[in-house]
């Protein structure tokens, strides 16, 4: 049986990502972020025709805000950098500088595999399962995931100003999307 490892990253045009929501009494001011991992690498062994383990690493000082809706105002490049600046001290990047998840186990589903393993986020490992949609395109395998995670279960305090009256919501929804090319 053969076996193969594929590297992906983002320099490969795929994308791993944190989409928040907002919420308080002054919620209508705050934005709802989408941000940007910009440096991660994802590894799948590969035993045949069956992925045999996963892993993915994330520095999380390459965070980027890339999209902002809602708010009072445009999300522009200032106001960019001050979210940038939160999310940072939010993950307490210095002492905490990258995201880990590693699987333990991985099951054939329909859409393509589900992944329990573990991750390890703001010093913080928890199990977690997460389910990967695989797309055959011919040329190239298209995998994509969506998955919810709880700031709170990784020690991290969602970012809040106005005593609380505009507040990111605690759930932030992380997605991945990358493409690995057929040989």
């Amino acid at each position: 049986m053969s076996t193969e490892t594929w590297t992906l990253d983002a320099t490969d045009g795929g994308q791993l990502a944190v989409r928040t929501d907002v919420a308080g009494r002054a919620s209508k001011m705050g934005h709802r972020l989408t941000i940007a991992m910009t440096s991660w690498t994802a590894s799948v062994e590969w035993s045949g025709d069956t992925p045999t383990a996963v892993t993915l690493t994330a520095e999380v000082t390459s965070l980027e805000v890339v999209h902002g809706e809602g708010g009072l105002t445009p999300l522009i490049g200032p106001e960019k950098i001050v979210a940038k600046a939160n999310a940072l001290k939010s993950f307490d990047a210095d002492r905490f500088p990258s995201i880990r998840f590693r699987s333990a186990k991985i099951t054939a589903v329909d859409a393509g595999f589900q992944l329990a393993g573990t991750a390890e986020i703001h010093g913080v490992s928890r199990e977690i399962t997460v389910d990967v949609n695989v797309i055959d395109l011919g040329d190239r395998w298209h995998i994509g995931s969506e998955t919810t995670v709880r700031q709170s279960d990784y020690k991290i305090t969602p970012y809040s100003q106005m005593f609380g009256a505009m507040k990111v919501v605690d759930e932030v929804t992380v997605t991945f999307d990358a493409d690995y090319r057929k040989s």
